[in-house]
């Protein structure tokens, strides 16, 4: 039964199903259940923060009618500022990288947002991200009334999660969780999730931060890393201080073997990110208690990936895996190397 109406889009950010998969826990005495933060109106996690960053500037003063907001994203922050900036009617300048889905691009200019997009590196580190955070702080020096969210060291970034995402879970488990799996990038999703696990008094509770490999958080090393929105090239204010119990680290083609297993078993098509939260799970699962019940947050949906994790050329020009290895590996073949 459908609940009342919503004030406006951003009313109907949260409240995403948690979904008990039947199919993918390969062990029968597990649970494993889904955030499907797909189900947000701008499709993915990122709604949350976005719109709370936008809405705590506000009430602070900090924005005012007319302003323009300027972040830097991989593009899924970029999709849901761009939506709350046009409910406030605030313009919003976004920069990302030539990694960033096309799709990502095309929905913030719907939008209203103006892209830039940074093809070359940062020539000190080598690094996108680092170039963009450059090109940011040009534009807010150079712009009347720019106001910088900053989603990678903003409060309201992990308050989102904490009093959204993390609640939603607890309450729907009556807070019966044994492991929480996070995929990180800024890490606001982690620093909140850990956040409401404390002030629940659920310090059992294992998390588990998935990172990619050739990120620089929690002391990797950066390298090079396809799918974007996952991992980050250089450490976040909100990473030095972020919690977890075990760090997992994947690679590109992980994400797209839990991808393709998620969408053939359980008929759930989810994003990169999604796809290495599952494989850390894959990984993890011989060492869970017996009736254990997990919790994965899966970011985003997978339309946004067609053309790359779900394209079997894609895979491999770009992975070098070609279509009958990949099967093999979907289906449960010879395991790749634990990172």
């Amino acid at each position: 039964m459908a609940g009342p109406p919503v004030d406006g889009v951003l009313g109907a950010i949260g409240r995403t199903p948690l979904v008990a998969l039947r199919a993918y826990p390969e062990r029968g005495d597990v649970r494993l259940f889904g955030k499907l933060e797909a189900s947000n109106p701008g499709g993915s996690a990122k709604d949350r923060p976005a719109a709370r960053m936008i809405q705590d500037a506000w009430d602070r003063g900090l924005l005012a009618p007319g302003a323009t907001v300027v972040e830097s994203s991989s593009g899924n922050m970029g999709v849901g500022l761009a939506q709350a900036c046009r409910s406030r009617g605030l313009a919003f300048v976004c920069v990302v990288d030539a990694r960033t889905n096309r799709a990502n691009v095309l929905a913030m200019r719907a939008l209203g947002a103006d892209v830039r997009v940074v093809t070359r590196p940062d020539p000190v580190t080598g690094d996108l991200l680092a170039a963009r955070l450059a090109l940011v702080a040009e534009i807010v020096a150079t712009t009347p009334g720019a106001f910088r969210t900053d989603q990678y060291r903003n409060p309201s970034n992990a308050l989102a999660h904490r009093d959204g995402t993390m609640r939603e879970i607890v309450e729907a488990l009556d807070g019966r969780i044994d492991r929480l799996l996070v995929a990180t990038s800024t890490t606001g999703t982690l620093r909140g999730c850990v956040d409401a696990l404390h002030a629940h008094g659920l310090h059992d509770t294992q998390v588990v931060a998935v990172d990619a490999q050739g990120s620089a958080l929690f002391g990797g090393t950066r390298g090079p890393r396809l799918l974007p929105g996952f991992g980050a090239g250089v450490a976040t204010a909100l990473s030095e201080s972020a919690e977890y119990d075990r760090l997992v680290r994947v690679s590109d083609l992980d994400c797209v073997i839990g991808c393709r297993r998620l969408a053939l078993r359980e008929g759930v098509l989810a994003g990169a990110s999604s796809g290495g939260v599952l494989t850390a799970f894959d990984r993890l699962a011989d060492d869970l208690p017996p009736g254990a019940r997990c919790a994965a947050i899966l970011p985003d949906g997978g339309s946004r990936y067609l053309e790359t994790v779900y394209d079997d050329d894609w895979v491999q020009r770009e992975l070098d895996c070609d279509p009958a290895r990949l099967a093999d590996l979907v289906a449960g073949g010879p395991a790749l190397p634990v990172a």
